[in-house]
């Protein structure tokens, strides 16, 4: 067997199958290492993808040509648009997935990509020579070489579990913790720290009383992940179920704190200020009556239902006792108890925006091993780790997006010029162009980019081309049709809308906020023949585009001038502790970080204005 690749990954998490299929797909002999073939895209936590920002960014990926989109579509059981209510900037799609399905289409997906070979056995350091990584050694004794290598370890180094005053070492309950990696890259000057996250019990619908719950459907419609016209959901659609805490949960759950790992002083590393344990709810806001819980399907075959909103360390006697407590639940039967996990992480200021260390050439780190939390963060950072290793190991361009492109560029460069001080999770307030991120454009902003470096494949890319010609023809008829007082003004008066005091064009119409291309087509012939022969994902575009045109433009000239700090370029030897003129502080981070724009230095907490100042002299501008 001959063990020499172009690319390794180690780990098949949501970043490591990502980043194997990008760079075999590209046409790099990779090799992704897993130390359990049966786990492969496991959904650690809930069995869910998408959400707030999160949505957005698993339609990125797959507007590039990842696998994400794809395979959460071939798994849903429940999928909806979040935020509707409010402007299409925040609308962020969520899908329920089936695990052992979402398992299944990622397998069936690795198994049939050309250029990619899978092993199993658990990676315990790098060979680097030169400062340049060239391979792995793995448990089994195994030397594998490699241009590039892309680790992508989850929460797999040093892990260790914590239910209670139980300590288990390991990356997942039943899966070893892997070592070795960590001690080696701090020996090498890498900076670590740790990390921890939780996930709550697992308990059996069979015991469950649904009927004391509000029951939550699914939208019933034809929105997905995926802009592939040939990949649709095909499992039935499941409803999850509301319930809430009450005094008395938070009463026998407040009598097990002393036991908490939390509390106690077992667990010492940075935990999650976003998604909280429920213990950590009690105590933080220690006024509230009641938290909502949600439960979810595993999946269509599966009487396993995951409590969220619930995550928690305490002993699983204290979790127990707790739920039963809870309205729907006082006859609860445990699959699993809760549980907290520590790991190592290293710091990503070490990273560039390529995600290619900045320490050691061809090596690339990618998910929780940079700090992040949640998969659709991991699997973004993979794919852009994937392509890189691949451009390095053929002499491409360096692959990066900004962050008037995307949400994953907006995560990067957050990563890489700020760093992490707890678990960085992505929201719609991070990124400062949310009009120009949205959900419905990822293709527009995205594909092109992705068939240029061979990831969008040619079907893609023609049905993004035949979208924008259609988009493009639609809109312009709009623009350019008018319509009269007579044909309109009695069904504005019945809809709540001001009466036309002249005619006016079809697009004007859709400016307002009450009417809907669709709406609208029911009472313009000429519209709803149009519309026809376009898709709905086609239509709700060019409203979008119409809608909000102002807004778009206005956010596209503010990107426009920031994007010039970008254009500035630092040289990689520029020595800041020789400029006395800038902050102490700027010189420390500017020194540490070694941003390679004046844009990047921007964007560097505890840098100031005037330091920008200082450097767009020093650089001539």
């Amino acid at each position: 067997m001959d063990f020499k690749y172009d690319v390794i990954v180690v780990g098949a998490g949501h970043a490591g199958c990502e980043a194997a299929s990008a760079a075999a797909r590209m046409g790099s002999r990779t090799l992704l290492i897993t130390m359990d073939m049966n786990k492969i895209g496991q959904m650690s936590c809930n069995p869910a993808v998408g959400g707030i920002a999160k949505g957005q960014i698993v339609r990125e990926i797959d507007a590039l040509g990842g696998q994400m989109g794809i395979v959460t579509d071939r798994s849903a059981i429940q999928f909806r648009m979040l935020n509707q209510s409010k402007g299409p900037a925040m609308w962020s799609p969520r899908s329920q997935s089936d695990r052992k399905r979402f398992i299944e289409e990622w397998v069936h997906v690795l198994s049939h990509t050309d250029n990619l070979f899978l092993w199993q056995d658990i990676v315990t350091s790098l060979i680097i020579k030169d400062n340049k990584v060239c391979g792995v050694r793995t448990m089994l004794g195994v030397e594998m070489q490699a241009e590039a290598v892309v680790l992508t370890n989850g929460t797999f180094l040093n892990g260790l579990m914590h239910c209670g005053r139980t300590q288990i070492p390991g990356g997942r309950t039943s899966e070893p913790a892997s070592h070795g990696l960590t001690e080696q890259l701090v020996d090498l000057g890498f900076r670590a720290d740790r990390m921890k996250t939780g996930t709550p019990a697992r308990v059996d619908a069979r015991s469950i009383h649904f009927d004391q719950m509000v029951r939550q459907d699914g939208d019933d419609t034809w929105r997905q992940f995926s802009y592939l016209d040939n990949v649709h959901r095909k499992l039935k659609q499941m409803p999850c179920w509301i319930t809430y805490t009450n005094p008395k949960t938070h009463d026998t759950l407040r009598a097990g704190l002393a036991d908490s790992p939390l509390y106690n002083g077992q667990i010492r590393s940075i935990g999650p200020r976003y998604c909280p344990s429920i213990e950590t709810k009690i105590v933080t806001f220690a006024d509230k009556e009641a938290h909502q819980l949600f439960l979810e399907p595993e999946g269509v075959d599966s009487n396993e239902y995951y409590v969220n909103g619930f995550s928690s360390s305490l002993p699983w006697q204290v979790q127990l006792a707790g739920l039963k407590t809870i309205k729907g639940l006082e006859d609860i039967v445990l699959y699993r108890p809760g549980y907290a996990i520590e790991y190592d992480f290293f710091d990503p200021t070490q990273l560039h925006h390529t995600l290619e260390t900045k320490q050691i050439r061809n090596l690339f780190f990618a998910g929780q091993i940079n700090g992040t939390t949640g998969y659709e963060e991991a699997a973004g950072q993979g794919l852009i780790a994937g392509i890189n290793a691949h451009q390095n190991v053929h002499g491409g361009k360096p692959f990066t997006l900004g962050r008037d492109e995307s949400y994953i560029g907006v995560l990067i460069d957050d990563l890489v010029n700020k760093g992490v001080d707890e678990p960085y999770r992505m929201f719609t307030s991070r990124a400062e162009y949310r009009i120009l991120l949205r959900q419905d454009n990822a293709d527009e902003r995205l594909t092109e980019r992705g068939h240029s470096i061979g990831l969008a494949d040619q079907y893609r890319y023609q049905l993004w081309q035949n979208k924008k010609t259609d988009c493009s023809e639609f809109i312009e008829f709009m623009q350019q049709t008018n319509v009269s007082m007579r044909d309109i003004n009695g069904w504005l008066e019945q809809i709540g809308s001001t009466p036309l005091h002249e005619g006016c064009k079809i697009s004007d119409l859709i400016l307002r906020p009450q009417i809907t291309i669709s709406s609208l087509a029911e009472v313009l012939p000429s519209l709803k023949e149009r519309m026809a022969n376009l898709s709905d994902e086609t239509v709700e575009s060019c409203e979008i585009q119409i809608k909000y045109a102002g807004y778009i433009r206005r956010e596209k000239m503010e990107a426009s001038k920031l994007q010039r700090l970008d254009q500035i370029r630092i040289p990689d030897t520029f020595n800041y502790e020789d400029v006395q003129s800038l902050s102490t502080e700027a010189r420390q981070k500017l020194t540490r970080i070694k941003p390679k724009t004046i844009g990047e230095a921007n964007r560097i907490p505890g840098v100031s204005p005037n330091d920008i100042s200082v450097l767009l002299v020093l650089m001539g501008r």
